[in-house]
């Protein structure tokens, strides 16, 4: 009797602690526009989530404010990002919003273009002012590590040029490399990704907050393609 109610106590503590890191995650994961949001939206907003150029030009210059915000802190530009309205994201930029604005999960267009896998949007971002360096979301990240932790190979590509910090440390304790290895599924997005950051300077000795390299993750994850690369670059 005794020896199954333990078991039960112990199976209920695990279930609740999923749940704890589970709604951590959630909390801190980025919240594109819900349904409802989308269906009360008016101006600025509406138009960007329908791409509406001519209405966002015609707002704009009867005085709407180009950074209006919603009740989550997005501006009409964070929600063409998530919605991948370029148009829209291009004349709002023209039209003066500001390309590095954070809402309230603390995430620009950039990490959301990064998140998104959307390139066209990432340049727009790019050219309309975004910083490659800034620090982002609450685990304090940049748009490089969210787009290594997913293989977003060529945002990855494009953000080493735009000179995105390669050994930024955020708040979990890995760098972009880690997270595409301790994130990543050693497939060929993942490897080129971590290839691709080697190649551009990546610091292959830098170990998490337990002390565990790259290539120790990637030995330990059955990823040797990865962790031939390292190997090659000096890793230990």
């Amino acid at each position: 009797m005794h020896a199954a109610v333990t078991r039960n106590l112990a199976c209920l503590a695990v279930v609740v602690i999923g749940a704890i890191q589970f709604a951590g995650t959630t909390c801190f994961a980025q919240r594109a526009p819900s349904e409802r949001e989308l269906r009360i939206y008016a101006g600025l907003h509406d138009a960007a989530a329908r791409g509406d150029v001519g209405e966002i030009e015609r707002l704009i210059g009867q005085g709407e404010k180009p950074n209006i915000q919603d009740a989550n802190s997005r501006t009409p530009l964070h929600v063409a990002a998530f919605l991948r309205q370029h148009g829209a994201a291009r004349a709002l930029l023209r039209l003066g919003a500001s390309a590095n604005a954070l809402d309230a999960q603390r995430y620009d267009i950039l990490t959301i273009a990064s998140v998104n896998d959307d390139l066209e949007m990432l340049n727009l971002a790019l050219e309309g002012g975004s910083n490659a360096r800034a620090v982002t979301s609450l685990y304090n990240d940049t748009a490089l590590i969210a787009a290594a932790h997913r293989g977003h190979v060529e945002i990855v590509r494009a953000l080493i040029a735009a000179k995105a910090p390669l050994n930024h440390v955020n708040d979990l304790g890995r760098t972009a490399l880690l997270e595409a290895i301790v994130l990543g599924n050693g497939g060929r997005n993942h490897t080129a990704t971590v290839e691709a950051l080697v190649q551009a300077g990546a610091d292959v000795t830098l170990a998490d907050r337990h002390g565990t390299t790259a290539l120790q993750h990637a030995r330990t994850r059955g990823f040797s393609q990865i962790a031939r690369i390292l190997e090659q670059a000096g890793a230990h």
